[in-house]
């Protein structure tokens, strides 16, 4: 079990006030081994079962990659039989983050490739440093990337584009195409990320947790169905103190006080 400030293996968390951050800590490149993978999974499945934490950052250490995806060094002599070990690993990681409970945002500090483009995708939003780039490079390998997490956010002409060339795209064309929000530099990544995840830490824990809910429910609904659910969400949410809060100190002009209930 992890503690709530902890290296487990390659994977570091830390918590400053109600934001939690996951830090992948496996130089050179951040590259994914099973054992990361199953590290990652803990650490989000973990942060989602926490009522101290209300936002979540996912970042690595250096500059060389966010995470260069798969270590091929395993892979070269992972036993064929084997692999539906590693398959599950990695559902099971980028489950836990697209389904944690809180938002999560990725810091993205230098390149994203295979599986790592993939974690980046799974998080709710993306903010990138100037040398970041993003790529499905699986074909060079022998593999198929992670289109279909991908598919979520890139048009589809840019996908296939990623996906049968196994070219990367900078973080200029990312943000271009909407994968990424928001650009900084490599200095104030880390900073620009924190800042805002404190604003969205801010607002209701129950009001992020459902809305979240709602929207990785609805993603996938036709329209009218999805705004349905969503209507069911607020209205649980509408019988909360938190909700009655948020009407109180708008009216009265000051800042909320929640209490998660």
């Amino acid at each position: 079990m992890l503690s709530y400030d902890t290296q487990m293996g390659e994977i570091v968390v830390e918590t400053s006030g109600s934001v939690v951050s996951v830090v992948i800590d496996a130089p050179p490149v951040n590259a994914l081994t099973v054992a990361r993978y199953t590290q990652l999974a803990e650490a989000f499945e973990q942060i989602g079962r926490r009522a101290d934490v209300h936002c979540a950052l996912l970042t690595a250490r250096g500059t060389r990659a966010f995470c260069a995806g798969l270590d091929l060094h395993e892979f070269a002599t992972w036993p064929a039989e084997r692999d539906h070990e590693r398959a599950a690993a990695a559902r099971r990681t980028f489950a836990a983050i697209r389904k944690c409970t809180i938002p999560v945002i990725a810091a993205v500090n230098g390149p994203a490739l295979g599986a790592g483009c993939v974690l980046a995708a799974c998080c709710d939003i993306r903010i990138a440093s100037e040398r970041a780039s993003f790529g499905l490079p699986e074909i060079n390998v022998g593999r198929c990337g992670g289109g279909a997490h991908l598919g979520r956010i890139v048009p589809p002409g840019m996908l296939r584009k990623m996906f049968f060339t196994g070219q990367p795209i900078n973080a200029q064309e990312a943000h271009r195409i909407g994968f990424v929000e928001e650009i900084v530099s490599s200095e104030n990544l880390v900073a620009a990320a924190q800042k805002l995840a404190a604003v969205i830490a801010e607002k209701s824990p129950l009001g992020l947790r459902l809305g979240k809910q709602a929207l990785n429910e609805a993603e996938y609904l036709p329209v009218e169905e999805g705004y349905a659910l969503e209507q069911s969400y607020s209205a649980k949410l509408l019988q909360t103190e938190d909700a009655r809060e948020a009407a109180r100190s708008v009216i009265e002009k000051r800042a909320p006080v929640f209490k998660g209930r």
